[in-house]
């Protein structure tokens, strides 16, 4: 191993020493609910002439779209049922930019417009008179046959109108405006990622109605050390594998970040692939090298975060295997061997199976035997 390995290695084990500390102080308590964690699949990556990073797939972008005028929802827009009929549109459907996709109900935000437009006619009706009457005084003060109060009166009364019939416009516009808000639009086109509310819900201003991903451009996005940071530029191609398709995706840098993470230590990248037949999909793990060499050598390989010491031995290391299915997997404490560093990852030379889940985040919170909650 070269120096900068040798350095690079050292600083992951005082890393993992730390983290298993704090790892064996945490304790849980009995009958809690499962703690919340994020895993990762033990993998087989390939290794030679270049470092091989993990990235996760994330939409180009994805917002939750959130009502601004209140009340009970009137309709939810409507999609064919592959069974048959008629249903709400759900998580997994694609919708176009613009589209409606939820009405609040518009009977009490039409009345105001109503309410705001008899106003507008009542104000521009007063102005209309206060015309006239102005018209009228200034015509016989300019023969001397009005006085200078009557005229100033005059003049008063249209300006008053005047600024009444402009907060008019202003209350009618306010109200249409309200009206507008009561229907939730797509404002780009993209896949629904959750529905949050039902025909009939009571909602509110920055209540949240629907999250929606555009996949038309993903992101894969993965920690740089800082040694390796130099090797990344705006703009760069870079080849994307994923276990997923046997072909590679084209990608280009489209994001660095600026400092690094405080607590892993490593810069973010962002990588742009253009996605226009929606294979790729938000969650996926992809692969890749900052060079762009085809590596040799296949082993079994975790991410660094996933490391911590072992507290059965004294300079051995461990991870946290999330064993059982279902909502509520059991973290299980599993000594390991570790090998080099590749990138944010760290091989596994025993003790792991290609495909368990180990815990990546949470683990310095939790004990071997404690129930958790994977989350995406």
């Amino acid at each position: 191993m070269n120096p900068a390995a040798v350095r690079l290695s050292l600083a992951v084990a005082a890393f993992t020493l730390l983290a298993g500390a704090t790892a064996c102080k945490q304790q849980t308590t009995a009958g809690a609910a499962p703690l919340p964690v994020h895993t990762a699949t033990v993998q087989s990556i390939d290794v030679g002439n270049a470092a091989k990073y993990s990235a996760n797939i994330v939409p180009y972008a994805q917002v939750t779209l959130s009502f601004q005028s209140g009340g009970y929802v009137d309709s939810i827009r409507q999609v064919k049922n592959p069974s048959g009929g008629m249903r709400n549109i759900d998580q997994g459907d694609y919708v176009q930019k613009g589209t409606v996709l939820a009405t609040v109900r518009q009977q009490d935000y039409q009345d105001k417009v109503q309410q705001a437009k008899a106003q507008l006619d009542r104000s521009q009706a007063e102005l209309q008179k206060a015309k006239l009457s102005f018209d009228r005084v200034s015509a016989l003060y300019a023969t001397q046959s009005a006085t200078k109060p009557d005229y100033d009166s005059a003049q008063a009364q249209l300006a008053s109108t005047t600024a009444s019939v402009s907060g008019a416009q202003a209350q009618l516009s306010e109200a249409n405006v309200a009206l507008a808000y009561c229907q939730l639009l797509a404002p780009f086109s993209g896949w629904v990622v959750s529905r949050n509310i039902d025909l009939g819900t009571l909602v509110g201003p920055a209540t949240n109605g629907f999250t929606l991903a555009d996949t038309e451009s993903v992101k894969a996005v993965f920690g740089v050390p800082d040694t390796s940071i130099r090797r990344v530029r705006l703009g760069q191609h870079l080849a994307i594998t994923t276990d997923a398709f046997p072909q590679t995706f084209d990608g280009r840098v489209s994001a660095i970040s600026p400092a690094a993470d405080p607590k892993s230590r490593v810069f973010s990248v962002e990588v742009t692939i253009p996605n226009a037949h929606d294979r790729l999909k938000s969650g996926m793990i992809a692969s890749l090298s900052l060079n762009g060499s085809q590596l040799k050598q296949s082993l079994l390989a975790i991410p660094l975060s996933a490391v911590i010491r072992d507290p059965s031995r004294a300079n051995g290391f461990a991870v946290m295997i999330a064993e059982g299915g279902g909502d509520s997997p059991t973290a299980r404490l599993r000594a390991v061997e570790l090998g080099d560093i590749y990138g944010n990852m760290i091989a596994a030379k025993g003790g792991l199976n290609s495909g368990e889940a180990v815990v990546t985040t949470g683990v310095n919170l939790i004990k071997s035997g404690d129930k958790v909650r994977v989350i995406q």
